[in-house]
């Protein structure tokens, strides 16, 4: 038969659009050559064959037995009909590794009834055709990643009982044409990027059994028809940002077991009788939301119920004292609430043979802890009693509870003796009893501990010494004993703990002795504080082994000798101070190769001779030197006499000149004196340990703490425009200039925050670039209750951060990007940093480049800005004793955006930001995050991407850049020279790391060739 190239064409176009058009044919062309051949059977498995050779990976070759040796219905996972022989009825490939598209081809399995997927790769969108599958009634394609929208046209298949397309990437809105499905009882659209409102129409299921809608981007009300929705069992609609009131109809449906809103923005009241209209109630959650009224009485009537989930509402009143009447209880979360009351519920929860947790910490509770405690399930793991304001003793048989793992006692008002055994709790992993009145030792129970990890006893009057058993702890990493009356000397068994790796605290007791040489052994430890204390002798050397300390405090005790010059091996310091003690000598010229330090205060010692004029001590308002009379030299905002000249030139000098010098000296001393007191009122005012404003080279603005509290309404909180881990971003302004501007406040209770200042205030006060942001000015001030303040000011953007367009979520559903602006945001990125590594005097690494941190104007232009973590590398290519700084210095920055070699213990480097900006510019262009979900097992953006290059690219690319133009073929190959620059700069091994200049370069040809063909809309 001839058949010409046009009609070949035209057929290839059919086959494409109409599946069944070509299995028709096909099949004609084998009838007409053998009639004997063809059937029905012949559309199923040329069906089957189309899917299996959609499918890209088949690690555990499950379809290798789909050949040509044995029927389709013997194939694995392809189940048949006994009716309709050779007519497939199911296909189930559940947990099976496949990677791939699902073929459109299924659609012609016209017989299926059930299609389970679940837990595979599947990728791409679910196909249009399923909705031709009018007699399947499972449709199970959870923990995939099927992207794209819902198919509107899945509302066709009439006989749908159970559709789960739960844990995927869909996106768009529920489409309301599901609610046309009658016989529908299981809706499952859990963990996608849907967006938009519930539509009502789902109220019209009336088959409608459960339905999971959590973990999306769903906003508006939940629909007054789900009133309608009688046979409803399980409602999950946490994780969302769904607002207003509840339906009261809901509370109506009788049948309702699990009752999950968690996490949305609900308001209004638990109705009183809830217990009664929800009889069968077995999980009621209600967290983070904006709950208020009283906790229902009538829930004791919900016999079943197993979990009370209402942490973190504006509930008040008491909380009911008859919960035990439900024997299955296993959850009472009842935290972050404003409850009144005693604990007397506790007395019937004995009778909750099952429970697990009892969490009602951070309330207005009061009396005492009820002895019935000990009563309670051994089966409990986490009793939470912190943050209320209870009284009296820990009562005898709290140690009944076995098997706890969390127990929380702090911020109350508890006092006596600690007689718990707590060597009783041998699965305990965290315990905090500090801020009470107890009193008497240190349980030596506690050292039986051995999953311990957190021990918190702070601000208690403990007394007696620490035992040193304590040192059997080999899972602590945090050591909390402050502010307590222990005596006696420091046991090496507890400060050679290599385990400690967060903190030891150990201040402000009454120790005794010298610090044990063992502390060397704490080589993974952050913070050492045994300030305040009666410790003497020498600091030790092996102190310097402690390398990635951060913070060593040891004022205020009776240290003597010489500074170690083993402390300049602590390249990861960033606070020291050893003031007030006895030390002697000269201070070691090795403090200035301390890089990261900021804050420094030796005073009140017997230090002696010339200050370094390097490192810190180039900056007055870091360095505390006060009380040694015998300094002199430094720079001359230390204000200390010049040191003497040798004494052979000692008698070129009169004696009037000598007059003279000691009154200037004593003149200074007063000077000193003055300034002395000045610092230490501000040292008790914060204990931050924070560090005043460094001066900047330029004119900057000078502004108060009282104009920007004008400026921003006193810091409202409607004015937060972000947030970040050490500081507040507000909107403001000026009333002097009417100019907009953007306040950084300082969170100075953070650990770090006063480093993050002057970080940034170091880095941005010398450099200038159109591409980073504009400083206007600092403000080092005192608010008006007398403690510090610290704020930056900048240029207001008006189109606020990139993460806000990348993932836009509900507050800017319009916020998408054209492919052009990207690209334009993407060269100003690459140009700031470009400037940061070789345009400056001094190499400056950025440290924490993401998308929150790169803001847009009112053109969309891209400044750079927060320079918290910012280090200036200058010497960066030297040697190798340039890299042995703490591992904690290398591991700061955002999950995700984090070079991995900074993980393993490198220093910064600028090759660490040029990692961070090739997961950026991946993540601008295929709208993913590092975090996604879906990236497990070894697979993450960069491998994700990499996968894709250069045929698949479009399966990856950001589904809101608009392609869709003529040059459609050029677009793409731009696509494609875009991701692999983010591949190259994202690369594991640095030195295979693109050059920003290269990186700058090649986007500007892409540019041009995108300008050519592409006209945003």
């Amino acid at each position: 038969m001839y058949i010409d190239a046009k009609l070949k064409l035209s057929w290839k176009r059919k086959m494409e659009k109409r599946p069944s058009f070509f299995f028709a044919l096909l099949c004609w062309f084998l009838y007409a050559a053998n009639p004997c051949t063809c059937s029905q059977n012949d559309t199923d498995r040329l069906a089957l064959l189309s899917f299996k050779q959609a499918i890209e990976r088949d690690p555990f070759q499950v379809l290798s037995s789909w050949n040509n040796s044995q029927h389709h219905c013997d194939w694995h996972g392809v189940f048949c009909s006994r009716r309709h022989p050779g007519r497939v009825i199911a296909l189930i490939l559940r947990s099976r590794g496949l990677v791939g598209p699902l073929s459109p081809h299924i659609g012609n399995l016209s017989f299926l009834r059930v299609i389970n997927f679940q837990n595979n790769t599947f990728y791409g969108e679910i196909p249009q055709e399923i909705g031709r599958l009018q007699r399947v009634r499972h449709l199970i394609l959870s923990n995939n990643s099927f992207a794209g929208n819902i198919p509107a046209n899945l509302s066709r298949c009439s006989n749908l009982l159970f559709l789960d397309l739960i844990d995927n990437k869909l996106i768009g809105n529920i489409p309301a044409e599901l609610g046309s499905l009658p016989k529908l009882g299981a809706l499952g659209l859990a963990a996608n990027n849907l967006t938009g409102r519930i539509p009502p129409s789902i109220g019209n299921l009336s088959s409608l059994y459960q339905i999971s809608i959590r973990t999306n981007n769903l906003h508006g009300q939940i629909p007054e028809e789900f009133s309608r929705l009688g046979k409803l069992k399980d409602m999950l609609f946490a994780e969302n940002s769904l607002s207003g009131e509840i339906p009261p109809g809901l509370y109506n449906i009788s049948s309702i077991e699990i009752f999950n809103m968690n996490q949305n923005q609900l308001h209004g009241r638990i109705p009183a009788d809830v217990g009664l209209t929800l009889p069968r109630l077995s999980s009621f959650v209600l967290s983070y939301n904006k709950f208020t009224g009283s906790i229902p009485v009538s829930l004791s009537n919900a016999s079943g119920l197993m979990k009370i989930v209402l942490f973190s509402n504006n509930l008040t009143g008491s909380i009911p004292k008859y919960l035990g009447m439900m024997p299955n209880l296993q959850h009472v979360i009842l935290a972050v609430n404003q409850l009144k009351g005693d604990l007397s519920f506790i007395d019937s929860l004995t009778n909750s043979s099952r429970l697990l947790q009892i969490n009602v910490a951070r309330n207005l509770l009061n009396g005492s802890i009820p002895k019935s405690i000990a009563n309670l399930s051994k089966t409990m793991w986490l009793l939470g009693l912190s943050e209320n304001q209870l009284q009296g003793t820990v009562p005898l048989g709290l140690d009944n509870l076995v098997n706890l793992r969390i127990l929380q006692l702090a911020w109350n008002l508890l006092s006596g003796p600690l007689l718990t055994d707590f060597g009783k709790f041998q699965k305990l992993q965290y315990l905090t009893l500090s801020d009470n009145n107890f009193g008497g030792a240190i349980p030596s129970s506690l050292s039986n501990l051995t999953f311990l990890s957190v021990l918190y006893m702070r601000n208690n009057n403990l007394h007696g010494t620490i035992p040193p058993a304590l040192g059997n702890l080999r899972s602590l990493i945090e050591l909390d004993l402050r502010d307590n009356s222990l005596n006696g000397s420091i046991p090496p068994e507890v400060i050679s703990l290599f385990s400690l790796s967060f903190a030891l605290s150990l201040s402000h007791n009454q120790l005794t002795g010298s610090v044990p040489l063992e502390v060397g052994s704490m080589q993974n430890i952050l913070l050492l504080d045994l300030s305040d204390n009666r410790l003497s002798g020498t600091i030790p050397s092996s102190i310097g082994k402690c390398l990635n300390l951060e913070g060593l405090f040891l004022e205020g005790n009776s240290f003597e000798g010489e500074i170690p010059q083993a402390l300049s091996t602590l390249q990861g310091l960033r606070e020291l101070d050893i003031s007030r003690n006895n030390l002697s000598g000269k201070i070691p010229d090795s403090l200035v190769e301390l890089d990261g330090l900021n804050l420094l205060n030796i005073s009140f010692n017997n230090l002696e001779g010339e200050v370094p004029k390097l490192g810190i001590f180039l900056n007055s308002s870091a360095v505390s030197l006060l009380g040694n009379d015998n300094l002199c030299g430094g720079i001359a905002d230390l204000k200390l006499p010049p040191c003497p000249f040798p004494k052979s030139n000692k008698n070129k000098f009169s004696s009037s000149l000598k007059i003279s010098i000691s009154v200037v000296g004593a003149a200074l001393f007063l000077l000193l004196l003055v300034g002395f007191l000045f610092f230490w009122r501000r040292k008790r005012m914060s204990r931050s340990k924070g560090i005043s404003m460094p001066s900047f080279n330029l004119p900057f603005l000078r502004i108060s703490y009282a104009e920007l509290f004008k400026a921003t309404d006193g810091f409202s909180t409607s004015n937060v425009i972000g947030s970040g881990s050490y500081s507040s971003v507000y909107r403001g302004i000026l009333e002097a200039t009417g100019n907009e501007i953007a306040v950084k406040v300082l969170n100075l209770q953070r650990t770090g925050a006063s480093q993050s200042f002057m970080s940034e205030c170091k880095a941005l006060k010398n450099i200038r670039h159109r591409n980073l942001i504009k400083i206007l000015s600092a403000c080092s001030s005192i608010d008006f209750e007398g403690n510090d303040f610290k704020a930056l000011i900048y240029e207001f953007m008006p189109n606020g951060s990139l993460d806000k367009w990348l993932h836009p979520g509900n507050a800017r559903e319009d916020g998408h990007m054209n492919l052009m602006q990207r690209l334009n945001i993407a060269i100003d990125i690459a140009s700031a940093i470009e400037y940061l590594h070789n345009g400056c005097s001094s190499t400056i690494v950025h440290g924490d480049l993401k998308p929150s941190n790169v803001l847009l104007d009112n053109e969309m232009t891209a400044h750079v800005g927060d320079f918290g973590l910012a280090k200036f590398v200058s010497a960066i290519s030297g040697g190798a004793d340039q890299h042995l700084g703490s591992s904690s210095l290398a591991i700061k920055g955002t999950i995700g955006y984090v070079a991995p070699e900074y993980g393993m213990g490198d220093m910064v480097s600028i090759e660490g930001d040029i990692y961070s900006y090739g997961i950026l510019l991946l993540e601008m262009f295929t709208g993913k995050k590092p975090t996604d979900d879906s990236f497990k097992d070894g697979l993450n953006l960069h491998v994700y991407t990499e996968r894709s290059l250069p045929d698949k690219v479009m399966e990856v690319v950001d589904p809101s850049i608009d392609l869709s133009n003529d040059g459609r073929e050029s677009l793409l190959n731009c696509m494609v020279s875009v991701m692999r620059i983010g591949v190259a700069c994202s690369e594991e091994v640095p030195a295979e790391r693109m050059k920003m200049v290269d990186v700058i370069r090649e986007l500007h040809k892409i540019k041009d060739a995108v300008a050519e063909k592409y006209s945003p809309i």
